[in-house]
């Protein structure tokens, strides 16, 4: 067991009070830098960093900067949604450190698809049906993360699969 436990901080944020949503940032009792290569190849982390170490997921509609010494969530309903995320992710880090021996360790993160690569799959009609002049402009919206392949209605269903699991961890809808 490379985590034993943590501390945990739970607040809404300064810049918005009144938000419906809170936060979390837990400080670990143990260093997990070690394992945060071998968990951003199990989780497929969207950002990998090598210093300081961290990793960045986007999962079941959340954002989780893992750290070697911090895991912070958002957004998050309440506290009690917080200590089962937080449950989750260090049962996760124990787990993936029990098996790091049959894991290739992962320093990279996922490559999120370049505008060209996601006109490519658009139909190029500019039919305007997205809300968008033109097909370009679609795709720099989806690029900024602004929309996504269900904005389309002229996309093909083979091409909405294809951007959809090209963004898998970019998008949050």
């Amino acid at each position: 067991m490379i985590l034993t436990g943590y501390t945990k901080q739970v607040g809404r944020p300064e810049c918005n009070p009144s938000s419906e949503s809170v936060y979390c940032i837990a400080t670990l009792n143990e260093d997990v830098a070690e394992v945060l290569p071998y968990l951003n190849a199990v989780l497929h982390g969207t950002e990998y960093f090598r210093d300081p170490p961290e990793v960045l997921f986007h999962l079941q509609g959340r954002r989780i900067k893992v750290g070697a010494r911090e895991i912070a969530v958002t957004p998050l309903a309440d506290e009690e949604e917080a200590d089962r995320v937080l449950n989750w992710w260090k049962d996760k880090v124990n787990e993936v450190w029990e098996m790091r021996e049959s894991i290739e360790p992962c320093y990279e993160g996922k490559v999120k698809p370049r505008l060209m690569d996601i006109l490519r799959l658009l139909p190029k009609t500019n039919c305007k049906k997205c809300g968008y002049p033109t097909c370009t402009v679609f795709a720099s919206q989806v690029v900024d993360g602004k929309c996504g392949p269900k904005h389309c209605p002229e996309l093909s269903a083979e091409n909405r699969g294809k951007l959809s699991a090209g963004l898998a961890g970019f998008r949050f809808d």
